[in-house]
């Protein structure tokens, strides 16, 4: 059938006040940005008139500017879910103005099927070309699209011109039972192709085609500098004497790494390090130092949700694409952060901590215990199923006032028993096979600050030796206490906590 053509206002009001729609893309890849810039006009025309217009807003993962941007503008965000980026989208969740719901992103798709979000309205979905017969053929990233899509009573599609039509193919789309008819996902390793490269959907649902150019709000990343540097040697260091003792197989096992600059850190240091073997990922997130690592052959096979590049390194993939057609592989987040797949294929994972504990539960996003960063995203998807999960995290922030090692965490999103390795710029501490006592001197030997390490050694003496997990509960979060009153974590003073 053919399919009407609308412009992005024509379809942003198809969205009505209390509607919840669902977004393609993962990270500012993928997403639709048009419609959603057009509804944020609409909101604020409304509340101008004085009536209401909020909207519920389901995502694969963050969006750009477009979306969580210029909605939490205009305050038409009531509920949103699962990971942004986003700092004015931030700054409303921490003033209270969002409800916003932080789960793990393998996650997200089911449990808007299972209904436990409410229903989808209307999905909005970037693609690069959509058939007569409802094949619609995705862009930069897959997210939760082949969900939203067939969960949705309407769908408008922004066809996108600033991608290639030689996306056609990148994807795997697939898309599980729900229990009790749940099988496994046959995925062996990561290159293995179970599922369709486009979402076909009913074409009479498509209510409406947006035609746009506009590329991906990309994000750029810090440059190296010699903290995250040491890190990623480090971690290279770890990988390289577990391959060389047997605990790693000769062959290597497939990376999951987080987004950032240590995880860029990370990833050239393993690509430098020619006593590692050319490794695959199966991981959330491709970026640049990824491409850049298939291009010099370090990295024979990436399977992602999202080509989360620069738009000059997306564009390099769209004209080089004979050569990554075979190399690359996108697919849904329930797919690329499946806790089942990720424990068959033997993952290493690599994640970044706002903080860590000296026992080694890690906190990766909160600030503070109660201000929100990001998210959770799909570090605990890996961490938990990983053959080895690690952590990394500079040993000190704010000009050296904050410590990243602390006696106990102010917020817990990776708990002790989920987390094998920490890794700051000070060295590696080795958590497998210790009981809590060990971990703790494991962490304050290797990971700490100098200037934090004998603080953290006389919290361990206050905390006594007559427990399995020896805390001072009344000193626990003392160095954060002491950091909320005088800007400074150094000046603790344990004395104040003693009986």
């Amino acid at each position: 059938m053919a399919f009407k053509s609308i412009s992005a206002a024509e379809a942003a009001s198809l969205v009505k006040h209390g509607y919840n729609i669902g977004l393609s893309g993962f990270t500012p890849a993928g997403t639709a940005k048009a419609v959603t810039s057009e509804i944020a006009k609409i909101a604020e025309a409304e509340h101008a008139k004085g009536n209401p217009f909020q909207i519920g807003i389901f995502t694969g993962a963050s969006t750009g500017d477009s979306c969580d941007g210029i909605l939490s503008r205009v305050k038409a965000i009531r509920y949103r879910a699962p990971y942004t980026t986003n700092p004015d989208f931030r700054k409303a969740v921490n003033n209270g103005e969002i409800a916003y719901n932080d789960i793990h992103l393998s996650q997200m798709a089911q449990e808007v099927r299972y209904g436990f979000m409410g229903k989808v309205n209307v999905a909005i979905i970037e693609a690069c070309e959509v058939t007569p017969d409802g094949k619609i053929y995705l862009t930069a990233a897959g997210g939760i699209a082949p969900t939203v899509c067939r969960l949705a009573d309407q769908i408008i599609i922004e066809l996108n011109s600033a991608h290639s039509k030689n996306m056609m193919g990148m994807h795997d789309v697939y898309e599980p039972l729900d229990p009790p008819y749940r099988r496994e996902i046959p995925i062996y390793k990561p290159s293995d192709r179970v599922g369709l490269p486009y979402i076909q959907v009913d074409p009479k649902k498509i209510v409406g085609i947006v035609e746009t150019n506009w590329p991906d709000e990309a994000r750029s990343f810090a440059a190296a500098d010699p903290i995250t540097d040491k890190i990623g040697q480090n971690v290279a260091d770890f990988l390289a004497a577990d391959m060389k003792r047997g605990i790693i197989p000769s062959t290597f096992l497939p990376l999951q790494s987080g987004v950032g600059n240590i995880a860029n850190a990370v990833l050239g240091a393993l690509g430098r390090d020619k006593t590692i073997p050319a490794f695959e990922m199966y991981t959330e997130v491709i970026q640049n130092s990824v491409i850049g690592l298939i291009r010099e052959g370090r990295v024979k096979f990436g399977s992602a949700c999202s080509l989360t590049v620069t738009n000059d390194c997306l564009q390099g993939i769209y004209d080089d694409m004979d050569f990554f057609r075979d190399k690359l592989i996108l697919r849904p987040s329930e797919i690329s952060n499946s806790p089942e797949v990720v424990r068959r294929l033997g993952i290493i994972s690599i994640n970044t901590a706002i903080e860590a504990d000296i026992y080694g539960n890690v906190n990766s996003t909160h600030i503070g215990g109660t201000k929100m960063m990001n998210g959770i995203g799909g570090s605990g998807d890996f961490t938990r199923n990983a053959y080895i999960s690690i952590f990394t995290c500079p040993s000190v922030a704010k000009e050296g006032k904050i410590s990243s090692i602390v006696p106990m965490v102010s917020h817990l999103d990776h708990s002790e028993h989920s987390v094998n390795i920490v890794i700051t710029e000070q060295g590696v501490a080795d958590l497998r096979g210790k009981s809590p006592k060990e971990r703790a001197q494991a962490i304050i030997e290797n990971c700490a600050h100098p200037d934090y390490k004998q603080i953290l050694w006389d919290y361990l003496k206050l905390a006594g030796n007559k427990s399995q997990t020896p805390h001072a509960i009344q000193a626990a979060l003392g160095m954060h206490a002491e950091l909320a009153k005088s800007g400074d974590m150094k000046n603790v003073n344990w004395a104040e906590y003693e009986k």
